[in-house]
């Protein structure tokens, strides 16, 4: 029997931008695919966007499908839901293995942040982009995911969701992968938090930005295979 690997989203991403990992991990793991609320198609909820709500998510997820202590890789906001669950529900998963993940937020830096998820802005100026979004969570109103996600980011720039002290208490094996490339996060906060954590590993893809759809597939099957 293959061992479960979860695959988690970025912020106003979907699960389907990992379609491509989950095929060449599929000979290796059962992969699940997921979609946070009001994401790929799911319908918005009433709640506002939070970690800890899609965190939640991620939990009902694993007991519904009865998944014995999965392995997560959570790309960009998925990675930091992945920690989360980690520090709050300890022994629930298998290995973490974060790619891209913003780990260190302050007021500062979530309105540099927000500037970029000004979803008129973004339908006057980046017309491409506004497309993939709609694509990507139609029925839902792409507008309202990306409001809600300012929004959230807001929230965790008053008060980050994870401390520094609370990855010091995250005993599961993790693995922290940043590329080289990446403009939204640091390499100091990738390794600040990567000394944290009692059990871990990091690596740095080379020649890779932010944008999963830019991360080469058979590097990272590759690092989550190890």
């Amino acid at each position: 029997m293959k061992p479960p690997l979860l695959l988690l989203h970025g912020a106003v991403g979907a699960s389907r931008q990992l379609k491509t990992i989950a095929e060449k991990l599929s000979e290796t793991y059962e992969v699940h695919l997921l979609d946070f609320p009001g994401h790929g198609g799911k319908k918005l909820p009433e709640e506002p966007f939070s970690i800890k709500f899609f965190a939640d998510t991620v939990l009902t997820y694993i007991h519904e499908h009865q998944l014995q202590q999965p392995a997560i890789f959570g790309y960009s906001m998925g990675g930091y839901v992945a920690m989360y669950l980690a520090r709050f529900h300890p022994g629930l998963t298998g290995r973490i293995i974060t790619l891209g993940t913003k780990f260190y937020w302050d007021e500062a830096i979530a309105a540099r942040e927000i500037k970029m998820l000004n979803a008129e802005g973004i339908a006057e100026k980046v017309p491409a982009f506004a497309a993939i979004l709609k694509d990507l969570h139609a029925p839902a109103d792409w507008k309202q995911v990306v409001q809600r996600t300012a929004d959230m980011l807001v929230e965790m720039g008053k008060d980050n969701p994870l401390k520094p002290d609370d990855y010091k208490e995250i005993k599961t094996p993790c693995t922290i992968l940043l590329g080289d490339r990446d403009k939204m996060v640091t390499f100091e906060e990738t390794i600040s938090t990567y000394k944290l954590l009692p059990e871990a590993r990091m690596g740095v893809l080379p020649g890779t930005p932010h944008p999963v759809e830019q991360v080469e597939p058979s590097l990272l099957t590759y690092l989550l295979e190890h």
